[in-house]
């Protein structure tokens, strides 16, 4: 078996994966039709007359204008509780102190002074809460469908009628100031504009303080018509401190300030919107739907009277949408044409003076007119697309039509509409209400046929994992023919697919073409594969999963099917994990298997090996099982509590030092991340050091002794510069700025430097042959000359090997009296695992980086887990001289779920509101301009970190059995008086380590596959239930709020492993490449 086949194979497997996910994904998270039409003046929303008073008045439209002007001051984040009058205690009852209470006082005031003049309405938000979704909404009155979150940090403009649009046809002067993400949304839309990069979550004043210096100025001049000031330090002031912490008190009495200072500049004819897009949970985060993140506040005031009553006790609920139709009749403009929302009646009841009729016969004109418009959107939409459900949308239009007849009866007939008028409004808002609930629930309808299509995919994909596993160690498996056929079929299906698209002129689907090219390459794959060979085998070969670790997946995949169990995952995955370690430790017992060192029970080079007492096995399993569960116990103490366990409280470890309070813990815990720092690179430099290679002359060592140490230098000053930057003398704050900004960078870029030199040169070994060394073999070869084919290569290597160490062990006895002399060829022996465990080192640093500075901790705990983890399998697994080598399925599963542990160690949780977004400011405060796919990469890796490096460290699971060889030796005491013996003996001395593999390289490349196999198995069943899960349960009641983040990080969980596991095989084998070659040329130079 070549190198290339193994890559492409698992390359190939790989795209199925692909497919299917998207496959599934493209029918179950749909998007909705966006229409382009648009409202106007002209056309009005329905048949019938227009409401009394609309007609021939100056600004007049549907319905008369009765403000000129609105400042609408958007909070970002403003949660309801943020706003809410805070009302004395009972006696008796302590007083609460929250920061975040009673800071806008100024409502309060305002509500209590003037309360026909005010209002504040609880906003219930639709989720996603994400900042782009919720602008949508509050512009347009529709609904932004789940899958658009994924695009907030890359918004486009808005193609929907919204009030922007309404508001600049209309001639109206919109002057804008604030974030940033409307010049993307409503581009040239602005009359004058004052925009603030929003994406920097740490800075709590630039976007604010840069409006506060146009607002008042721009209020004076006189210049504008709709002003909108959207602050953003309440919003980040939660990301970088979260609610409770005493910034967000100056954030609220800043914005409490504002507030004042905007009632006294308005005139009469000038309505004031006071909104928060979206609320924020006890963390600060928001994105999810969890109360704390939907329920927003919403302030309304004039100067003169607009309420006909007092505001009530507990604030009305509103959904966020109905502000939109509302503000649009209050200024005169149509409603836009995809509005769902439903007008807030008591706005147009005209004010405390008013007459009861009057005020109720200006609400239905109000409701009319929505639902008119409202209507005329489903009819429309309905025509473009089937996604409205028909039965439903028929009784809406049989509502509409009777309260549409009964208010022109009510309208030529004005006597009775007294007694009317309730039962209309009634059935009018009945109606509003039923299609604004049909549009929610027809736009989460999915594809039931890509769904299954995706799920069968994902269900071959995972089949085919588990039978070439099997199939890839079988000597004479023609795993290059199979592979050609499959990729072959594949092109020729994709091409006939879209041929004859092109034929009947349909728009070519990519998805759809990608399932066809995955379903037209499996398929002969295997047909051809079972007649030649699958057929031949008994069937229960096929399944060769132990039954313990069957056990064990079927209980991690049932776990995706219960909501409180996906909840509670971060608590289940620790316990399994321990389950599964104390599992390995008594089945190894029981079985006789452990062996340290791992080749005593094996015959090696013809001689007989002794074995240690059981007893001494058993304990030295027991201290690698107590040790993997006490770091499995220390990484548990790193947990997030999921917004659904109020009960549970987060670990204040995760959150940066930036945000502690107390000078004197935040340097203790400084001094503690930069301890973990220092013994992380210390421990690598020690491994690498215990075996050879750290000696080893070539460019990744030197880097590994020079380079790593400044890594670890840069990352300890930038953490230095992140926790007291807030506490920086103005006088440093540039040098500050600038240090932040090249530091991260320098870390990255020393990383990147040194993975470029280890693929550059991946042998790290260390040759001191001597001149004239005597021979002590020959060198046997059926060829003559060097060698000239991969085979001879293949042949010859060991035995050179061989003479190598030959020629050192006798210059090991000659100066036997001058001391001990370390033998350079054990550094070969180790090669493999050297140039992994140097990557996965580089890669851990920048990884870190994008973290909060204890997880160094977690970190620390990671490296130590994985080496206690890969010796415990290591014990069990038996080393072969000739092959076929395997790495069982318990060691692999094993991996896979502390890679998941680890997950959950670092902070993280597999919903939107928990993402580290911070992760994308690191090397770059002040944002990334228009570009996107940067701050999406940093938080991608910050993520989904643990998948990375566990995925390229997979190979160490095959490679660490053939490592600890040397422990054993080394173990042994070579008893007195045996001088002679040994000299007789001098082989059993050295041991070949990882240089066994390449005694039979087809068997390695073959390990290589079926480990790639089994951790793409192991991974694909994951996706597969969760995929199984969200199909099922799709309308379970927390399908949203579990199911459907679960698989989204499920999906790109894989992504990133697969292609983490491709780059570490791709590394072995280009360390296997750079070994075959230096073998070559010492060769060459034996022959010269």
């Amino acid at each position: 078996m070549q190198k290339a086949s193994v890559l492409l194979f698992l390359a190939w497997v790989c795209f199925l994966f692909y497919t299917g996910i998207t496959l599934f994904t493209s029918g179950f998270l749909l998007t909705r039709l966006e229409l382009t039409n648009h409202s106007s003046c002209q056309e009005p929303p329905g048949p019938g007359s227009l409401p009394p008073g609309s007609q021939g008045k100056p600004g007049a439209c549907w319905m008369a204008s009765r403000f000129s002007r609105v400042v609408l001051v958007l909070i970002d984040a403003l949660r309801f509780d943020f706003a809410q009058p805070q009302h004395s205690h009972a006696p008796g009852e302590p007083p609460v102190s929250l920061p975040f209470l009673g800071k806008l006082s100024s409502l309060k005031r305002i509500l209590e002074i003037q309360p026909h003049h005010a209002r504040l309405y609880r906003s219930q938000v639709d989720p996603p809460t994400t900042t782009m979704q919720r602008l949508k909404a509050l512009t347009t009155g529709s609904l932004p469908t789940f899958i658009d979150a994924g695009s907030n940090f890359a918004s486009h403009a808005i193609v929907e009628d919204n009030l922007i649009k309404q508001l600049t046809s209309a001639g109206r002067r919109v002057v804008f100031m604030g974030d940033d993400t409307w010049k993307d949304l409503f581009p040239g839309a602005f009359s004058k504009a004052f925009f603030f990069p929003s994406f920097n979550v740490r800075d709590l004043d630039t976007v604010d303080n840069g409006i506060l210096e146009h607002l008042y100025p721009t209020m004076d001049s006189g210049e504008w018509d709709v002003l909108i000031a959207h602050f953003l330090g309440v919003d980040h002031c939660g990301h970088k401190h979260g609610p409770h912490h005493p910034e967000m008190a100056k954030k609220l009495s800043q914005m409490d300030q504002v507030i004042q200072g905007l009632v006294e500049h308005l005139e009469n004819d000038t309505l004031l919107v006071v909104a928060g897009d979206h609320g924020m949970t006890t963390n600060g985060d928001h994105g999810g739907d969890s109360e704390l993140e939907v329920s927003a506040a919403l302030f309304l005031y004039s100067p003169t009277a607009l309420f006909p009553s007092i505001p009530p006790e507990e604030p009305e609920v509103i959904p966020q949408v109905s502000l939109v139709p509302t503000l649009a009749l209050l200024l005169g403009l149509p409603i836009p044409f995809g509005n769902i929302g439903e007008v807030m009646t008591e706005v147009f009841s005209g004010g405390e003076d008013s007459q009861p009729l009057s005020s109720a016969l200006a609400q239905a004109s109000a409701l009319h007119l929505n639902a008119q418009q409202v209507s005329r959107f489903l009819h429309t939409y309905s025509a473009a697309t089937e996604n409205l459900q028909a039965k439903k949308l028929h009784q809406l239009q049989k509502l509409f039509s009777k309260a549409s007849a009964d208010y022109q009866w009510l309208l030529q007939r004005p006597k009775g509409a007294e007694a009317t008028l309730p039962t209309v409004i009634a059935e009018l808002q009945q109606f509003l209400r039923g299609a604004r609930a049909m549009c929610i629930e027809s736009w989460a309808r999915f594809s039931l046929v890509r769904m299954a299509g995706g799920a069968a995919l994902l269900a071959v994909a995972c089949f085919i994992c588990l039978m070439a596993s099997q199939w890839a160690i079988s000597p004479g498996f023609p795993f290059c023919p199979l592979l050609l056929i499959p990729v072959a079929w594949g092109l020729v299906g994709a091409a006939v697919y879209a041929v004859l698209l092109g034929t009947i002129e349909l728009k070519l689907d990519l998805v759809l073409l990608g399932a066809v090219a995955a379903v037209s390459s499996f398929l002969p794959f295997l047909w051809k594969a079972w007649a030649g060979w699958g057929s031949k085998r008994p069937l229960a070969t096929l399944f060769p999963i132990p039954r313990p670790v069957l056990l064990f997946l079927l209980i991690r995949l049932a776990v995706f099917f219960s909501d409180s169990f996906v909840v509670a995952e971060a608590r289940a995955t620790p316990f399994l994990l321990g389950s599964f370690i104390l599992l390995l430790v008594v089945q190894l017992h029981w079985e006789g298997q452990l062996l340290p060192p791992k080749l005593l029970t094996m015959p090696r080079l013809g001689t007989s090996a002794t074995t240690n007492s059981p007893r001494h096995n058993g304990a030295y399993a027991l201290r690698l099982g107590v040790g993997l569960l006490l770091c499995t116990r220390l990484a548990g103490l790193f947990h997030r509590c999921p917004e659904e366990t109020p009960v549970c409280n987060s670990s204040p470890w995760l959150s940066p030092l930036a945000s502690m309070v107390g000078g004197r813990a935040k340097n203790l815990w400084y001094g503690a991340c930069v301890a973990a720092l220092v013994a992380l690179l210390a421990a690598v430099r020690l491994w690498l050091r215990r075996y050879g290679n750290l000696k080893s002359p070539e460019p990744p060592m030197l880097f590994v002794r020079w380079g790593l140490p400044l890594m670890a230098l840069g990352t300890a000053a930038y953490w230095a510069l992140a926790s007291g930057a807030d506490e920086m003398p103005p006088r440093l704050q540039a040098l500050v700025s600038g240090a932040s900004v090249v530091l991260p960078r320098a870390v990255v870029g020393l990383a990147a430097s040194g993975l470029a030199l280890l693929l550059w040169k991946p042998v790290t070994v260390l040759v001191k042959a001597g001149a004239g060394a005597p021979r002590t073999r020959t060198v046997l070869t059926p060829f003559s000359g060097p060698p000239s084919s991969q085979a001879d290569l293949d042949y010859v290597v060991p035995q050179i090997y061989r003479h190598m160490q030959e020629e050192f062990r006798g210059r090991l006895e000659r100066t036997r009296s001058q001391g001990p002399l370390t033998v350079a060829a054990y550094q070969l022996g180790s090669v493999y695992s050297a140039a992994v465990v140097t990557a996965l080192t580089l890669l851990a640093f920048p990884l870190l980086l994008l973290h909060a500075e204890r997880i160094s901790l977690v970190f620390l705990l990671l490296f130590v887990q994985s080496f206690l983890l890969l010796h415990l399998l290591a014990a069990g697994i038996p080393v072969t001289t000739s092959g076929p080598f395997t790495v069982p399925w318990q060691a692999v599963s094993a991996w896979a779920l502390m890679a998941t542990q680890t997950f959950y160690s670092t902070g993280h949780q597999p919903v939107f509101p928990a993402i580290h977004w911070h992760a994308a400011f690191v090397g770059f405060p002040e944002g990334h301009g228009s570009c996107t796919w940067l701050p999406a990469l940093l938080v991608g890796a910050n993520t989904f970190a643990s998948h990375l490096l566990f995925a390229v460290g997979c190979p160490l699971l095959l490679l660490w059995p053939f490592l600890c060889e040397s422990q054993g030796l080394r173990k042994r005491q070579q008893p007195p008086g045996n001088e002679a013996e040994a000299r007789v003996r001098p082989e059993e001395e050295e041991p070949l380590m990882e240089m066994r593999l390449r005694d039979a390289p087809h068997h390695f490349y073959a390990a290589l596959l079926q480990l790639g196999l089994k951790y793409l198995f192991i991974l694909g069943v994951q996706i597969l239930a969760c995929a199984l899960a969200a199909s099922i349960l799709r309308r379970h009641l927390m399908v949203w709020k579990v199911f459907a983040p679960k698989f989204i990080f499920e999906a790109v969980g894989f992504i990133v492993s697969s292609v983490g596991l491709l780059l570490g095989i791709a590394l072995v084998m280009r360390v296997d490449g750079a070994v075959s070659s230096w073998f070559r040329q010492l060769f060459l130079a034996q022959q010269r």
